[in-house]
């Protein structure tokens, strides 16, 4: 039965097939597994399963791959969840709870309600479950006749960790990758931001399978023999390494898509903006380039690098805002969106914009600095914005202070920045659209400087 047959017959179309053996009366029949694109290996034998034979079947064509990532049950709106941190040699407490009020916007931003954070401190993380028993058992009473649904770990888990906690709360057990993994899945919106949110879900995947079938391998006999658990977890192992494999070869072809389209941008000096997650980079997009981007007061409201053609007085140049970066961000995530990146890596000028009122701003923009620096485009010219500064005046000053005291703090705040930044420096309010004709001079200077350099004799773009 060919790929078109089922598609008509059951109006899915399949990743993998399974192909039988028949064997002499009496005799075991061996199966196989394999993907759409394999030849089938029939001349081994091997014939395709008869669907009426096997009704149940129709869940594997439609992606045993599928079946495997939805073991790892998606957050439900409004779901109630408590959060968990670890204080050890490399996380003082204050960061901690910093980096818990972050998880507890991304829970928000995936739909859940974080109602409980329980801090320990240990010089290591426990091998077992993370947090130590008597911390474990902490956790358990309080989600006890709470209606708590999910437990959030900051910090990245092992599947046997996950199986471990979860015997013990009787729980849903996730960590910051797996949660920011969701959002993304969530958010993705083109065939590219999907490929790369699927392909990172399964290489975050792959090494814990062996946790999610923990509970099989006991059924397995003694020394020598092998289990149903283990015979499940290499059937599984196969079907995410065929996936991933066929994931890459679809991001292959999507990104020599992207490749020609930015080719084909010709002459004009590319800008980029990057930066932390919900800095405001998106409503900066639509100020200077008068488009309608997605803008929304959450963590990754944009996944999809968007680039619009943008002229100042008479001077045209290209703008993409670019996804955002966040501490911990899984090197999954980082490798799959390699390719969205690429807006980065091939921008002449980036736009670091930050977060002025956020009480950790110089942390997160270390962070973007780290990042870009691994994505080997530190050193090309950038102006970093200060966005926020509304609401980094309303948190920072009381009512009654005087105007002259705070003029004087934010003069020393600018002057200190300008410094340590050459002067590659604009400070803002995006919302309230204060200090913009600034920075729109900021970057047409920029952007002409570049201009003059790469075509020396053009008088006219």
């Amino acid at each position: 039965m060919v790929r078109k047959e089922i598609s008509h017959k059951r109006g899915i179309l399949p990743d993998f097939f399974l192909w039988i053996k028949p064997e002499p009366k009496g005799g075991k029949q061996t199966t196989m597994l394999t993907p759409v694109e394999k030849i089938p290996p029939l001349h081994h034998g091997f014939k395709p399963v008869n669907l009426p034979q096997f009704p149940t079947f129709s869940l594997l064509l439609h992606g045993k791959s599928k079946e495997l990532l939805d073991k790892k049950n998606i957050i439900q709106n409004e779901e109630k969840a408590v959060l968990v941190g670890l204080v050890h040699k490399l996380q003082t407490e204050e960061q901690v709870k910093d980096y818990l009020n972050e998880l507890a916007f991304l829970a928000e931003t995936a739909g859940a309600k974080a109602v409980k954070q329980f801090i320990q401190k240990l010089p290591h993380p426990d091998s077992r479950t993370f947090v130590g028993k008597g911390k474990l058992e902490e956790i358990k009473n309080y989600i006890e006749g709470r209606d708590i649904k999910i437990v959030i770990f900051d910090d990245e888990l092992s599947g046997s960790q996950i199986t471990n906690i979860e015997n013990v709360l009787d729980v849903k057990t996730i960590d910051r990758s797996d949660l920011i993994l969701d959002i993304f899945a969530r958010r993705a919106k083109t065939a590219q931001a999907k490929t790369q949110v699927e392909l990172a879900q399964y290489q975050y995947l792959m090494p814990r399978l062996r946790g999610m079938w923990k509970h099989l391998e006991r059924l397995g006999g003694g020394i020598g023999t092998r289990g149903p658990g283990e015979t499940e977890i290499e059937t599984d192992r196969r079907i995410v390494r065929e996936k991933i494999a066929l994931l890459r070869k679809r991001l292959s072809e999507i990104d020599k898509q992207a490749f020609t389209q930015r080719k084909d941008r010709g002459e004009f000096i590319r800008v980029a903006l990057v930066g932390y997650t919900n800095v405001g980079k998106s409503t900066i997009m639509n100020l200077l380039a008068k488009s309608e981007v997605f803008a929304e007061n959450k963590l990754f409201a944009t996944l999809d690098t968007t680039t619009r053609k943008v002229v100042f007085e008479t001077t045209p140049f290209l703008l993409s805002d670019t996804v955002g970066f966040i501490r911990k961000l899984p090197h999954h995530l980082v490798e799959s969106f390699k390719s969205t990146l690429d807006e980065v890596r091939e921008a002449d000028i980036l736009m670091h914009v930050a977060d002025t009122a956020h009480p950790q701003y110089e942390e997160q923009i270390g962070v973007v600095n780290k990042t870009l620096q691994e994505l080997e485009v530190i050193d090309k010219p950038t102006i970093t914005i200060f966005n926020k500064m509304d609401q980094y005046e309303k948190n920072t000053f009381d009512p009654w202070l005087e105007e002259e005291i705070r003029a004087e703090i934010l003069q020393d705040l600018k002057e200190r920045w300008e410094n340590e930044l050459q002067g590659n420096c604009v400070f803002i309010s995006a919302t309230e659209k204060t200090n913009i004709e600034e920075l729109r001079n900021t970057i047409l200077n920029k952007v002409k400087e570049l201009y003059n350099i790469r075509y020396p004799y053009r008088t006219g773009f």
